[in-house]
Order: C-alpha cells, then structure tokens, then sequence
C-alpha cells in the first residue's frame, strides 16, 4: 500500500516545500487540480524537477479534450494523468489510449459515479480511484461512496483520510492512499506523513 501526497490550495513553492519534507515516508505526488488550474503545466513540471524519482500525479479531472490534455500533463512530466469516471466513455478511452502510447497511467476518479458506472470502468486498463469530493465532505454528508469496483484492480482510495479513519478501508484494499489536508495542514507534515506510513505497515501485518 503507497501514499499519493495531494497538494492543492497553495503556491508551487509551498508544494515543493511539502513534499521534500514529507518526502521519505510518502510514494506519488499529487500536483492537485487548484495548482494545475492556477499555474498551469508549470506546476506538473517544477513537480517533476524537484521529485524525478518519484511518480507524479497530475489531478487534471479530464472530462473532454482528451489527447491534448492528457498529452500536455506527460510532457510537463506527470507519470499519471487522471480522468472522470463520469466523463463520455470515448474520453475515458482516448485518455488510456495516450497514456499507453507514451508508456504512463490513467486513474479514473470515480467521483459522483454509481454502482453500475464502476463496475463498468473496472474493465479499462486504469487505477480506479473512490473518491469523496471536498464538497461533499465539507458542505454534505460526507458519506463515502461504496465500491463496485472487482478484485485485483489497482484502485486508489481519496477524501479526507486520516490516521484514524484508515483501518476502515482495510475490506477495499486499496494500491493507493490520496492523503492531502491531514498531511499539509499538519504543524508538522514530516510527523504526520510518517505516522501515516507506520500505520499503512501495521495494517499491511493484520
């Protein structure tokens, strides 16, 4: 089980800043879609530059438009690109179509899908991601969107994770853990990114 480190709603500086500090007990980065729509490509790329070795996630919620951006996200450097479970399927397709020709991923976030939506994405060659929305947290319910996704597809899981919430993802098993606000809010991200990954272990031993 990885850590995907979500950066949104600050500068490209405070990003980097972050992440070096939180650097070692975390797996991808996320260059979150309020950088990438405040700066642009320029975010993904100075991502890239100050983390190569790490795997780069550009958040950019693709919902049309599919080759153009996708392909620009690449460029810039970004190892995986994401798309909207909700977005027409010939979208989603051409999404993983670009990636493949340039050797990268897709995770389809799944977002305000249904049920029936995931099980019918779970075909495509991506990572899935469960994801409840900022909003929906914040401003609604804030209850989590149940998987229909199938054994043995990489999926990702997203939307206000914390240290004592994470036990409960244990039935979905998921690749991935968008962690964001409880890392980059906390007085010190180092600590909590690390208390995050001592507890990603012990729940890799149960």
């Amino acid at each position: 089980m990885m850590i995907q480190l979500a950066l949104d709603r600050m500068t490209i500086e405070e990003a980097i800043d972050i992440a070096a500090a939180a650097g070692k007990h975390i797996d991808w980065i996320e260059v979150g879609t309020s950088l990438i729509k405040e700066f642009g490509m320029e975010s993904v790329r100075s991502m890239k530059a100050a983390f190569p070795n790490k795997v780069i996630v550009a958040d950019m919620k693709t919902n049309d438009n599919a080759h153009y951006e996708c392909r620009m996200c690449f460029q810039a450097g970004a190892d995986v690109a994401t798309v909207m479970g909700t977005a027409p399927l010939i979208t989603i397709e051409a999404c993983i179509a670009e990636a493949e020709k340039n050797g990268k991923h897709i995770m389809i976030d799944l977002l305000n899908t249904n049920p029936i939506q995931q099980e019918a994405l779970s075909r495509y060659n991506a990572i899935l991601c469960l994801h409840t929305g900022k909003d929906e947290q914040e401003l609604g319910t804030g209850k989590r969107n149940k998987s229909a996704l199938q054994a043995g597809l990489k999926r990702a899981v997203a939307g206000g994770i914390t240290v004592e919430n994470l036990p409960a993802y244990k039935k979905i098993n998921p690749d991935v853990f968008i962690i964001g606000s409880a890392i980059t809010k906390a007085d010190d991200p180092a600590q909590a990114a690390a208390a995050f990954k001592q507890q990603l272990k012990k729940e890799e031993t149960r």
